[in-house]
């Protein structure tokens, strides 16, 4: 995704999301307040350029799976273009003479070919899991055209017909992700403010900030979690970097983030990546407990899933240690500010 695409994005979030104006505390960016999912429980959802209503509910229904399952976005493109080609995102029951088969639902699937029931195939979530989860079998299906990995995963008599979707897939993708789809589908703690961010850590709070008397040189805030809790991307952006960074002092050996780090190692971060955002603000995130949901290269949603909580590197226990950086960019981390301050001068309640 280019940066005039990523700032479209948050034009989208503008539109998506109700919220207060706040004092622009930002120079670069500018903050809002407020973070309220724009149509709760799905009600009042409106249609998103051709797809109607109905169609933008399953989409964000396959987004949602999508995003719950930690499946990047390239699978979200894949899966919806597989829908638009299979039933025009319309949950079709069996039609019969009109039926390939005993095809039923979204993505077309088979009872007879070891999909599921006839009860189970007519939920949309339970077919977007199935197609996630055949998809997350498939070597490499992350490089593959559309029209491969969408293939290899329905086996179609008409794979050459997925191509032609990239496109909308692309567009209903990011408008559906950009709307606030999590609220949408229920996860109400999980929204997106006026100004396109979003709380990385729902539920968590700060028990050790910016540069404290105790810890002056702290460059982020601390939320602590259980481990594998989510991560979520702060905003939209490109994933810059991705590495693990655990030194042992005693003998300056690494350490390695395959296991749980310790307070004296020299390298702090553990299993940690980085995205850079419009406006030259870059997000760190350390001590995952495993490498990263997402690659370096990668274009992320704000309220995406990109690692879980762990305790790599210097850390005492599990936890989310979040840095934010104005004046970034791919080769300068720029100047690190309170990521609380400025996360609430962004909408973002609850930290």
């Amino acid at each position: 995704m280019t940066t005039k695409a990523i700032t479209g994005l948050i034009v989208a979030v503008l539109l998506g999301c109700i919220g207060v104006p706040m004092l622009l505390v930002s120079a670069v960016l500018g903050g809002s307040g407020g973070c309220t999912p724009a149509y709760p429980n799905g009600s009042g959802q409106p249609g998103i350029g051709r797809w109607d209503r109905e169609q933008v509910s399953i989409a964000a229904t396959i987004v949602h799976v999508g995003v719950t399952k930690g499946v990047p976005r390239w699978g979200w493109v894949v899966a919806l273009a597989t829908a638009m080609q299979e039933s025009q995102l319309r949950n079709l029951p069996h039609l019969g003479e009109n039926n390939d088969h005993d095809s039923i639902g979204v993505f077309q699937q088979r009872p007879s070919q070891g999909w599921g029931t006839p009860q189970q195939l007519a939920d949309p979530t339970y077919q977007a899991g199935k197609f996630y989860e055949k998809l997350l079998t498939i070597p490499g299906w992350q490089q593959m055209p559309l029209t491969e990995a969408a293939q290899r995963v329905q086996v179609s008599a008409y794979p050459e017909a997925y191509a032609k979707w990239t496109s909308d897939a692309i567009q209903l993708a990011d408008a559906v992700a950009s709307q606030g789809s999590w609220a949408i589908l229920g996860d109400l703690e999980q929204c997106v403010s006026t100004a396109g961010w979003t709380h990385p850590l729902p539920g968590y709070q700060v028990t050790s900030g910016f540069r404290t008397a105790g810890r002056p040189s702290h460059d982020g805030a601390d939320l602590p979690a259980p481990r594998q809790t989510p991560i979520r991307a702060a905003a939209a952006g490109e994933v810059i970097k991705v590495r693990c960074n655990a030194i042992d002092r005693r003998d300056g050996s690494d350490w390695g983030c395959d296991r749980d780090g310790d307070p004296d190692l020299t390298g702090g971060c553990g299993w940690f990546l980085e995205l850079l955002h419009p406006g030259n603000v870059m997000t760190r995130y350390c001590h995952l407990d495993t490498a990263p949901l997402v690659r370096v290269g990668d274009q992320v949603l704000a309220g995406q899933p990109i690692g879980v909580v762990g305790s790599t590197g210097h850390s005492s226990g599990p936890h989310l240690h979040i840095e934010v950086h104005l004046n970034a960019d791919r080769d300068s981390t720029g100047q690190a500010v309170d990521p609380v301050s400025f996360l609430r001068s962004m909408g973002i309640p609850g930290l």
